[in-house]
């Protein structure tokens, strides 16, 4: 790959730098500390060699005798593949190909390439609404442990990451800085074709909820919406996790949303082994993940995330990403980049199109162009490709006279679609996508990109619900026909797992839909491709801890207010103050602690950060 032809680097704006120094110094000392441990580990000789005969045996016993030759006595690089493959899942079933294309490839480069491990990857489509989605948050860092355990062998030189769902990507990053002194690549796998409008997906879903279609037409609706192996193609956690790597430069640029059966994705996929074993050649120590995730890399990320409207949960998950590269940032930090980081997408649910048309109207390159040419992110960053950021401007196509019959262009000057992308010069919204609340009920994060601005401040009576069954049932028992905020507690990280509430998007759109004004207020989670409805989620301090959503009840008045960035309950301070907090019932307590697994949860449940520290469970 030929690294672009330098651009001229405009002046990086005020308050990027601003947040980003504020960053730095805040980190100052922990990431001293994981630099020096990084470039401890990576002063060791390569590969195979730091390691005794018996040791060495064991870990090639297995591979072809060629192989063998390479790893043993040419002492070529090895490249260990950590890969989420499961053929349940639509995202990670086209993984069941790819070691095979990764190990050939390496193998017409003199190096060699052996599957280190799997990880888990969980379905939070699956286990939506299902005592499951208690355990899909937590696997994030199981996720983590399993990338650390393939790894642990220390025969590798460089790793190959698989995996591109919710919590998927995250624990693999994670588990991967974890291992900081290793160059890495990520290989995605790509989104499924266009199925159902995500439009008409909600609006049955809606009907269903008023009981206007049954479960046969919902099930039918569903399952042309998900009808092939890939990723779905809203803009949730899953998609956006790809739009920050690219921002990362941690994929061959453009890699993100090429479909599985695209002829372009095995070529991208073995793209990935040259580029990586190009850069460990030429420049080892650079191109170590934990270097190019600085902070600087994470400021890029966040301005991503925000240009897109992207999922809430990377609020969570890149907190905690830091976290593991020593870096320490806060709900602040994105507030203050959402202040000057312009929406520049309009993609389900914050708007009508998907991630395919989303990728036809210029992608992940042509949206890291206007953030970079508006001073938005920073262009001086190591990358996993040599042109640097400005490379991951770049989309692949393929040509027979390239290297590997790929080659990369520049993405087109103008948007594709000026309803999907628009310039930075003329954005949906000045501001970008997400919003930090902060007031007596504690701090909380919303989603504004999705929702409509008449909608943005809410002023109604709380009604309180301990689950979310039990809000399912108030509405069906038509309990909820007015101006609401739904207060559904004990959903945190220590209480249960912090499951996402998905399910409940249709009940209050429904409501919505009626002319209610309605909100939801909660210490739990939303899916990454809510939005309609105003929803202050991640609430920290979290009821089981005490926080303020603790002392709620039935008829208080609450304000949601993301204009203002507020969150408030108009109870006298003082008697506010003096009410005992709510418990957790017993028999609550007692159902989140068991069953589908979740009693090997116990440890996590006890030790897990707040979500505003990114739900850690190993720090």
């Amino acid at each position: 790959m030929s690294p672009l032809s330098p651009s001229p680097t405009p002046a990086l704006h005020p308050a990027v730098a601003q947040v980003t120094e504020r960053i730095r110094q805040r980190s100052a000392a922990s990431r001293a500390a994981y630099l020096q441990r990084i470039a401890r580990w990576g002063q060791r000789p390569p590969g195979a060699r730091r390691l005794g005969c018996a040791n060495v045996a064991h870990a090639v016993a297995g591979v072809p005798a060629p192989d063998k030759l390479r790893i043993v006595e040419a002492r070529g690089p090895n490249l260990g593949i950590v890969t989420a493959y499961n053929d349940m899942l639509s995202a990670h079933q086209p993984y069941e190909a790819f070691p095979a294309w990764l190990r050939d490839e390496a193998r017409r480069h003199g190096a060699t390439a052996q599957v280190a491990g799997g990880v888990p990857a969980m379905c939070d489509g699956v286990t939506q609404g299902f005592a499951g989605m208690e355990l899909s948050l937590f696997s994030r860092d199981v996720i983590a442990q399993g990338t650390a355990v393939a790894l642990s062998h220390d025969v590798f030189d460089g790793a190959l990451l698989l995996g591109v769902c919710d919590k998927i990507v995250p624990g693999l990053l994670i588990g991967a800085l974890h291992f900081g002194h290793l160059p890495c690549a990520f290989v995605p796998a790509g989104p499924m074709s266009s199925g159902l409008s995500n439009k008409e997906k909600a609006r049955v879903r809606e009907q269903h909820a008023l009981g206007l279609v049954g479960r046969d037409a919902l099930l039918e609706a569903e399952s042309r919406a998900y009808h092939e192996p890939g990723t779905c193609t809203f803009y949730g956690t899953a998609n956006s996790n790809q739009m920050l790597l690219e921002a990362m430069g941690l994929h061959v640029p453009g890699a993100a949303f090429i479909h599985p059966h695209d002829a372009l994705r095995e070529s991208l996929s073995r793209e990935a082994v040259r580029l990586l074993l190009q850069q460990m050649a030429r420049r080892r120590s650079e191109v170590a993940i934990g270097r190019i995730v600085d902070e600087r890399a994470i400021v890029n990320a966040m301005a991503a995330l925000l240009a897109t409207g992207g999922s809430t949960n990377h609020l969570i998950h890149w907190v905690a990403v830091a976290r593991a590269a020593g870096i320490v940032i806060d709900w602040d930090d994105f507030s203050a980049l959402s202040a000057v980081v312009p929406l520049l997408a309009r993609v389900y649910p914050n708007g009508e199109a998907d991630v395919n048309q989303f990728q036809a109207a210029g992608g992940p390159g042509w949206v890291i162009r206007e953030l970079l040419d508006a001073g938005l992110m920073h262009a001086d960053v190591l990358t996993l490709s040599p042109g640097g950021l400005r490379q991951q401007t770049t989309w692949p196509v393929a040509r027979a006279d390239a290297p590997g019959g790929l080659a990369f262009e520049p993405v087109p000057q103008a948007s594709g679609d000026a309803s999907v992308l628009r310039p930075a010069a003329d954005p949906f919204s000045a501001t970008g996508g997400l919003r930090l609340l902060a007031g007596s009920l504690g701090r909380a994060v919303i989603k504004v990109s999705a929702v409509p601005e008449e909608r943005w401040v809410v002023e109604a009576p709380a009604r309180v619900f301990d689950s979310q069954e039990a809000l399912q049932a108030a509405f069906n028992a038509g309990e909820l026909d007015r101006d609401v905020v739904a207060v559904v507690r004990f959903q945190g990280p220590a209480a249960c797992g912090m499951p996402e509430l998905h399910k409940l998007t249709p009940q209050l759109a429904v409501l919505q839909g009626k002319g209610y004004r309605v909100a939801l207020v909660t210490d739990g989670r939303m899916s990454g491709a809510s939005g309609k409805v105003p929803a202050a989620i991640h609430l920290s301090p979290e009821a089981l801890h005490g926080g303020p959503i603790a002392r709620v009840r039935d008829g208080d008045v609450i304000r949601l207010d993301a204009v203002a960035g507020t969150l408030d309950v108009r109870v006298d301070a003082a008697e506010f103050a003096a009410r005992e907090p709510a418990a957790m019932s017993e028999a609550a307590s007692d159902e989140h602690a068991h069953g589908l697994g979740r009693e090997l949860f116990a440890g996590f449940r006890r030790n897990v950060t707040s979500a505003e520290e990114g739900a850690c469970t190993w720090l």
